[in-house]
């Protein structure tokens, strides 16, 4: 008899949302679209965004350009958190628009060391 295998970590469907939300955000912020000063001096990259099982929360791991004013950009995206959020729900067809978290990407840093 054979054992179904176990898969560990999130599944095929969660990995492709979370990479459509990613393209939707990077969109949105490549056309500048946001109406913000900090936003629109600043060249942000959508590194990587996780899902959660269920599609209704969205980590989004961002990285400006060069990492300056990491702090400033984040406090930017976390003020206009719904428009970013009614921008990927307008492009991404899902029962529920995930709500959108923006977290500093670390993993270039921890890379170079």
């Amino acid at each position: 008899m054979v054992k179904p295998v176990k898969t560990e970590g999130p599944s095929i469907r969660v990995l492709r949302v979370g990479e459509e939300v990613r393209h939707a955000l990077s969109d949105v912020l490549a056309r500048g679209e946001v109406h913000d000063d900090v936003l629109a001096q600043h060249v942000i990259s959508v590194t990587e965004v996780r899902m959660s099982p269920d599609l209704r929360h969205a980590t989004a791991f961002v990285k400006p350009l060069l990492g300056r004013d990491e702090e400033v950009v984040i406090k930017a995206l976390r003020t206009n958190t719904a428009f970013l959020q009614k921008e990927v729900a307008r492009s991404i067809k899902l029962r529920f628009a995930p709500k959108l978290k923006f977290l500093a990407d670390e993993s270039f840093d921890e890379g170079s060391h």
